[in-house]
């Protein structure tokens, strides 16, 4: 695959056999602000090698997918002001066009796949969008799900959705929803949302254990690791929902939609919180990174046992 580069670093992990996790770079480009963006990719990096796993940065580069990205190339994909934000239907034509981009979930997840990377760190998946069963604005990340096999550790989905009408759609395409020591879908910021799981996992291994039995069947589809942020941090539901429902309506009176509607979003809701959003945001990447490094690392042990 040309247009596909792997680091030499990433290259070695795999052949070393050491667990390797991806992460994406929209939240470089898109989803915080600057110093707080570099910032945080750089601490979500070193928490992965804390665990003794290896991190995988992945973005596009002058038409090129980088699984791996340097941090030098971390700092200068900040810096650029002509990054795409680049999800499945945005691949073709990024590579052709020689553009910079960042990968939003679903694209990650397909690179991720393409180098045989199993785990994926994120925040909050995309989803269906409030007002989603008319406007149809339903996020790529539910039907990557659906079809690319790799396990995405995240805070649920993003609060700004219909997080009801998400884990509808999570269902039909047949994606297994794991809540992480909870039996309720987190609300992002929040720990809980209201909607019950049906699968709760209390450990990194019981995660590696269901992915391991997933590829052993052959099966195609993602699976997505619900992992709540802790009590100390969390924003309660009750207190950040309504700033949610303010900043939904200041999207609809401006008439923002579509791709720029997420980073509005999650803007408005930065102001409106005095920054708290941001701070939450940047603790929930940190423990899914954790969790995501642990369950790469069990899921690696389980290989080398079955060996």
């Amino acid at each position: 695959m040309k247009s596909l580069i792997i680091a030499d670093r990433i290259q070695q992990a795999k052949y070393d056999r050491r667990p390797v996790v991806a992460l994406e770079s929209t939240v470089i480009t898109h989803g915080m602000p600057y110093p707080e963006n570099i910032e945080t990719a750089l601490e979500v990096e070193k928490i992965i090698e804390k665990e003794v796993a290896v991190p995988a940065t992945i973005a596009v580069l002058a038409g090129k997918i980088k699984v791996g990205l340097s941090r030098k190339e971390i700092k200068e994909l900040a810096d650029r002001e002509d990054v795409e934000k680049i999800s499945r239907r945005d691949i073709p034509w990024a590579v052709s066009s020689g553009k910079y981009g960042s990968t939003t979930v679903a694209a990650t997840m397909i690179a991720s796949h393409r180098a045989d990377i199993r785990f994926f760190v994120t925040g909050g998946i995309g989803g269906v969008h409030r007002g989603g069963e008319n406007s149809l604005d339903i996020s790529a990340d539910l039907t990557e799900l659906g079809r690319t096999p790799v396990t995405v550790i995240s805070a649920g989905a993003k609060a700004i959705l219909d997080l009801e009408l998400t884990l509808e759609r999570l269902e039909t395409e047949g994606v297994p929803v794991l809540g992480f020591k909870t039996d309720e879908f987190p609300a992002f910021y929040s720990r809980k949302s209201g909607l019950k799981l049906k699968i709760r996992v209390d450990t990194p291994q019981d995660i590696a254990e269901i992915a391991r039995a997933r590829d052993d069947l052959e099966l195609k589809n993602g699976i997505l690791v619900a992992n709540p942020i802790s009590r100390e941090r969390e924003i309660p539901l009750a207190e950040i929902e309504p700033e949610i429902k303010k900043a939904v309506a200041e999207a609809r009176d401006e008439d923002i939609s579509g791709s720029a509607l997420t980073p509005f979003l999650l803007e408005r809701i930065k102001k409106i919180s005095s920054g708290q959003s941001l701070k939450v945001n940047i603790e929930l990447l940190k423990n899914n990174a954790r969790l995501g490094a642990r369950v790469a690392v069990s899921h690696q042990n389980l290989e080398v046992m079955g060996d």
